[in-house]
């Protein structure tokens, strides 16, 4: 074997092997005296994918600059990266073995999320005062001149669900009911707040001041309500004791209202179909004892409130567009053009934790084509679910 090497490196002749030993001490004297750059991600974009019951796909483009002027061969680079949401765990993955043209190089991944883990990150958000942080930490590590770089990425969401159920107008209510002299009662002041948000459910406080124009006592025996987000209901329920108004005179009636967060998985799937947009309904009804002991049920129109709440996650990062650009099928390798000069599209289909490596669980292929072998090597590795994700599924670069 050392014979044929031998005879390998004698058919190079002295130019040949000179030239070999040239480029692997201009290598060397490149990586001790930091002559060699160290790839960056330069850009980012995400955005939303195929929305299921199921699942949430979410497309990522890192967008990493070589500035060497060769370009890094495939087993010479890795990249990780995290998103999370309030701390909680959205997509998270380490890819390996992977290549970098000169210039600019355009890595992507397709996440798909558990929907049925969105209650999780919704119980951050209203616990946090309606605000979540998303934050992605992308890792690019080149082996070639062993250093890493590391990009914080952040993005502030805010929502204000019930704000402007807080009001001072008066609001008359109507019986419409026969020999029944209308308003019967007048709603002079409503509020809520969050209650103890759990798990299971999303506790709104709701408070009103309710006055009786009347000479005679009315007796609000129940109020309900039914609660609605994208026409999806989320909840519904009543008050727990009735309330005696005597006339001219005024009462606080309290409430609360409950959001099952079992059914916020469904009403997540009808926010990203409606473009990031959700139309929140609350619907209330009275049951009123007039004085003549006849009990009439009252839809409380005036009442009902309505909000639309729209967010705006992924959107405006720093190499916005880049996926339009490129197209967002999954599982695609496209080219583009930077600068003059060619970036290679890497397409990665994640569905699981992102791990290259773990427990039992789900199956992750690696492929990796050559143009210039013509070879096609396949690697397997099994992966465990360990966050918002389910299978996962990986492409690695592929060169034209």
């Amino acid at each position: 074997m050392v014979v044929g090497k031998l005879k390998g490196i004698l058919r190079l002749g002295k130019r040949g092997f000179l030239a070999i030993v040239l480029v692997v001490a201009l290598v060397g004297a490149g990586v001790l005296y930091g002559v060699l750059g160290v790839p960056s991600v330069v850009g980012l974009d995400n955005e939303f994918g195929t929305v299921t019951n199921q699942t949430t796909g979410i497309e990522t483009a890192l967008v990493v600059n070589n500035p060497n002027p060769i370009a890094i061969s495939a087993g010479n680079t890795s990249v990780n990266y995290t998103v999370d949401m309030n701390d909680v765990t959205m997509a998270n993955g380490s890819r390996s073995n992977l290549g970098l043209d000169r210039g600019n190089t355009t890595l992507r991944f397709s996440t798909r999320m558990r929907n049925d883990k969105i209650p999780e990150w919704w119980v951050s958000h209203i616990r946090n005062g309606e605000q979540t942080t998303l934050r992605l930490q992308s890792t690019v590590h080149s082996s070639l001149v062993g250093r890493s770089v590391r990009v914080p990425y952040s993005q502030q969401i805010e929502t204000d669900i019930i704000g402007e159920f807080n009001s001072s107008e008066t609001r008359p209510v109507n019986a419409n009911a026969p020999l029944v002299s209308d308003p019967v009662l007048y709603v002079n002041e409503t509020s809520a707040n969050w209650g103890a948000v759990t798990r299971e459910t999303t506790p709104i406080r709701m408070r009103m001041r309710v006055y009786n124009p009347k000479t005679v006592t009315y007796t609000i025996s129940e109020i309900g309500y039914d609660m609605t987000m994208n026409g999806i209901a989320v909840g519904n329920g009543t008050t727990d004791r009735p309330y005696a108004i005597p006339g001219k005179s005024e009462e606080t009636i309290r409430m609360k209202t409950v959001i099952r967060n079992e059914h916020l998985d469904d009403w997540w799937v009808s926010h990203l179909r409606n473009g990031q947009q959700t139309d929140l309904k609350i619907s209330f009804y009275a049951n009123i004892e007039l004085p003549s002991g006849k009990t009439v049920r009252v839809p409380l129109r005036q009442l009902t409130y309505e909000k639309r709440i729209q967010t705006h996650i992924f959107e405006n990062d720093s190499a916005e567009g880049t996926l339009q650009a490129n197209g967002t099928a999954g599982g695609n390798s496209m080219k583009t053009t930077a600068s003059g000069t060619t970036a290679t599209t890497a397409t990665e289909t994640t569905e699981g934790d992102g791990t290259a490596a773990g427990t039992d669980g789900t199956t992750t292929t690696v492929t990796t084509e050559s143009a210039a072998t013509d070879a096609t090597t396949t690697t397997t590795a099994t992966t465990d679910d360990g966050g918002l994700l389910g299978d996962l599924r990986t492409i690695a670069p592929r060169y034209d």
